[in-house]
């Protein structure tokens, strides 16, 4: 008995040691891999909306406006240039522990990037996500072969990361869980960087590579399985004509699918989106430019019947919050809303 009490107390130990060596040595970043660990923190089926997609998500819609002002429970469960064959695996991840009313999806990676295997943000789109045959899934098209053991098992990758701790590193164990629920994937900007209004001539519409159309029906399939309504949209950016090729055809597919397809850098005066001011640089807003789009885009969410106002609701204070965090951090930032220093 003692030798059997001996050694389910090592294994006890084992275990413990490494959870806290994981949960400390594990790469944190604000622009993917804390929007996936986040959502596991979120009571559950609590979202009623869900965006997702690239950085231009995280960056251009403010969650704590979407509650503050309209009482939407919104998540931005999104990353650094996520290519749709990912997003398909992240929506899959979701509905295990989610079933939101509304999913908001960003094309902008597909317009931009063309190759099948995308590597340059890639960890922000691994690392977080928890280990499940979904995940291995989306490794298999998301890293070629050769390749994989650069990003798979994650405690290979963060292990010898001890000369990188910062305070942040020791803000992730369970009893932080308040402080990680809290957290809704946005991601503000202080940056003021002036731009051109671009002008857009493009008719064609022939944008998406095999791939990516391969991925969008995944979506759109999934989506139609799960009764979750699917709007497809572009936040605005400075958006090019090769970029309008996608969103010419996603307005088609979206037409064949009956589905809502808004491309929102056709509406920035509707928007009153200012290019001197509302900007970070050419392809995210700053925080007020995001306030801005983020107050537009609501208008259309508030539509939906289906998304109630949670304001006051038990069981969202969370969202509280998260609305409290983000005024503080700007606050505390900037310096009468004009600091030309990045987040």
């Amino acid at each position: 008995m003692k030798k059997k009490l001996a050694r389910i107390t090592f294994i006890l130990l084992l275990i413990i040691t490494f959870y806290f060596i994981s949960a400390v040595l594990s790469i944190k970043s604000s622009h993917g891999i804390d929007q996936k660990e986040s959502m596991y923190w979120q009571p559950h089926d609590s979202i009623d909306v869900v965006m997702m997609g690239t950085s231009h998500i995280h960056c251009n819609i403010n969650t704590g406006l979407l509650w503050e002002n309209y009482g939407i429970a919104a998540y931005d469960y999104s990353g650094a240039e996520q290519p749709l064959w990912m997003t398909y695996y992240y929506l899959k991840e979701l509905y295990k522990y989610q079933n939101p009313e509304v999913i908001v999806l960003d094309l902008y990676a597909p317009a931009r990037f063309k190759e099948d295997y995308q590597y340059t943000w890639i960890s922000e789109n691994i690392h977080g996500m928890h280990f499940s045959l979904n995940k291995l899934q989306m490794l298999a098209v998301s890293v070629e072969p050769e390749k994989l053991f650069n990003y798979f098992p994650s405690f290979m990758v963060y292990h010898s990361r001890y000369d990188d701790l910062e305070a942040d590193d020791f803000d992730h164990f369970f009893w932080n869980s308040d402080q990680m629920e809290s957290f809704k994937g946005y991601t503000p900007y202080l940056k003021r960087t002036p731009q051109a209004k671009p002008v857009i001539n493009e008719k064609r519409a022939d944008g998406f590579t095999s791939k990516s159309l391969k991925y969008l029906n995944k979506i759109i399939e999934c989506t139609k399985e799960h009764n979750t309504e699917l709007i497809l949209i572009a936040t605005p950016y400075i958006a090019t004509d090769e970029d309008t090729r996608t969103y010419n055809q996603a307005a088609e597919i979206a037409r064949e699918n009956g589905l809502l397809f808004i491309n929102y850098n056709e509406y920035y005066d509707e928007i009153g989106l200012n290019l001197t001011e509302d900007f970070n640089d050419e392809s995210h807003l700053n925080y007020w430019g995001s306030c801005k789009f983020t107050d537009y885009l609501a208008q259309l969410l508030s539509s939906y019947e289906q998304i109630p106002d949670r304001r006051g609701q038990e069981g969202y204070e969370s969202w509280d919050e998260n609305a409290q965090i983000i005024s503080d951090y700007v606050k505390q930032n900037s310096s009468g809303g004009r600091n030309d220093s990045e987040s």
